[in-house]
């Protein structure tokens, strides 16, 4: 086992993983998300539907937030076993399973994944790199934008500036000649406050959760790639399930999944609330936005076939069917 540090042997001494009584177990859980906000309210309704239905059967214990574990080493926390269950993204444990940002470049919803042999193949892959399973997918249909402080009107404008980063959009925006930094979500205020970045890459919804309109003058339309969101479950605790408990948390998947449905809508009033707050919309003229586009998803599925040249064309053909 790696060194997880200080939070991994405080989570150890908590509840142990998968601690059962009378047929009920109890998987302990950790959210990459800060409570009460987007990402973090559809896990935290999961749990509570879980915990309400699978009593006697299943529950879920949250142990915390970022603040408990870093989001980049949740990861490293599934696979060892410290927690059970997380409720986090692909894109924070690229380095266990570098295949996975496929998740995000995909055009496909997750019940077509399901049905095409796509998610299959990635839950594979994860449970042989990181032992962990992919148990749900939890956003479905939002985009990442391009925050900015300054107008841009075309890619070639975005030269130059000073974009904050994670791994998911590392490759584009070094592609469209821009300084790629990695601040935490918790310092960008001060940053774009600072002028220590210029923008910043982020999903459709979100950023008046973080309070980050008030340091935002332009949100570049169009997005780009798929927003992605997951359960990722131990795969020793997974597989230390009873059948009966296992076909529980398949239909709560399910329920949650299908919730995936009102993102499309929530994004298109979060657009709107945005530009209440004095946010400005570019809107690129189609070809400015095509080339973007295409530079986006150009840069991403060529990392996808640098990392894994043997499976990248499997993972294309069962995650991209179109062309964005």
């Amino acid at each position: 086992m790696k060194r997880l540090g200080a939070w991994a042997i405080a989570g150890v001494l908590l509840v142990a993983a998968g601690a059962a009584t009378a047929g009920e177990v109890t998987l302990k859980a950790v959210n990459a998300f800060v409570a009460d906000t987007f990402f973090a309210r559809r896990f935290e309704a999961f749990v509570q539907k879980v915990n309400e239905e699978g009593k006697g059967l299943v529950q879920i214990k949250v142990v915390g937030g970022p603040e408990a574990i870093p989001v980049f080493e949740i990861g490293n926390a599934v696979r060892a076993g410290v927690v059970d269950l997380a409720n986090t993204s692909a894109v924070f444990h690229a380095n266990l399973v570098p295949e996975a940002l496929a998740m995000t470049f995909t055009d496909q919803p997750i019940q077509a994944l399901r049905a095409n042999g796509g998610h299959q193949l990635m839950d594979r892959l994860h449970q042989q790199k990181a032992n962990m399973v992919w148990l749900a997918r939890v956003s479905d249909g939002l985009d990442y934008h391009i925050y900015s402080n300054k107008k841009v009107d075309k890619p070639e404008d975005l030269k130059g500036l000073k974009l904050r980063s994670t791994p998911i959009y590392l490759a584009f925006f070094r592609a469209l000649g821009a300084s790629a930094l990695q601040v935490a979500p918790g310092e960008v205020y001060t940053a774009l406050e600072r002028g220590v970045v210029d923008g910043y890459g982020w999903p459709s919804v979100g950023v008046m959760d973080l309070g980050w309109q008030e340091k935002t003058r332009y949100r570049i339309d169009p997005g780009f790639y798929n927003v992605e969101v997951s359960l990722f479950m131990n795969k020793r605790s997974w597989e230390g399930l009873s059948p009966e408990q296992r076909q529980f948390l398949d239909k709560m998947v399910q329920w949650v999944e299908a919730d995936n449905a009102r993102d499309p809508v929530l994004a298109a009033e979060e657009k709107q609330r945005l530009q209440q707050a004095g946010v400005q919309i570019l809107q690129w003229a189609p070809e400015q936005a095509e080339a973007l586009r295409e530079a986006a998803y150009g840069a991403g599925w060529a990392a996808i076939k640098k990392v894994n040249p043997k499976d990248a064309p499997e993972i294309e053909k069962l995650f991209r069917t179109g062309k964005p």
